[in-house]
């Protein structure tokens, strides 16, 4: 038996609840945060240069693009990782999840043990707490495992921040617009 949530996740996922749903309606973070206006997704110019069909994320705004077509693409605000901790470089989608589960790395338990050490089994997907949100997009290199995301959050007030361990943090309801639009193998580029 599907619970509300999972309802919810499944519906927005397959495009039936769209981005532009009044804030009311939006029930997928677990907050009474308001997302500012200027950070909800939008249909955006970009230069024709970007190649469609890839995911671009610029650090220094703290902007992701999906290039759609020649010159238009979505634009999201995204929270990024710590000073020293972004990820920079070129990678693949390798796999996507709807509510995944989470455990931290080994490294990030060895340089933050008194945030991380009490999550060392994981946080099943769905859990209040688990970092990975509603959605993760997986990147690879060469077939290898970054350990890099692209997801949800249950912080939504993370975004435009340098915050994450590294991983890049969308809203969860914009995570779950991403998510539907983009399939594994998708290029991303982050600079």
């Amino acid at each position: 038996m599907l619970n509300r949530r999972e309802i919810a996740l499944s519906a927005l996922a397959a495009g039936s609840i769209g981005i532009c749903a009044p804030a009311e309606a939006q029930t997928l973070s677990h907050s009474n945060y308001r997302v500012p206006y200027r950070h909800r997704p939008r249909w955006v110019r970009v230069d024709t240069q970007l190649t469609p069909g890839v995911i671009y994320a610029w650090n220094s705004t703290r902007q992701l693009f999906w290039v759609q077509e020649p010159g238009r693409a979505m634009r999201y605000v995204i929270a990024i990782g710590a000073e020293g901790r972004a990820f920079e470089g070129t990678a693949r989608v390798s796999r996507k999840a709807i509510a995944p589960g989470w455990r931290p790395t080994e490294s990030m338990i060895r340089m933050e043990p008194q945030i991380y050490g009490r999550f060392r089994n994981g946080l099943p997907g769905g859990h209040p707490m688990n970092p990975l949100g509603a959605a993760a997009l997986y990147l690879d290199q060469g077939g290898r495992d970054t350990f890099y995301r692209i997801h949800g959050t249950p912080q939504p007030w993370t975004m435009g921040r340098s915050f994450s361990s590294g991983c890049l943090r969308l809203v969860n309801e914009h995570m779950m617009d991403l998510y539907a639009r983009v399939p594994v193998g998708t290029p991303v580029v982050v600079i």
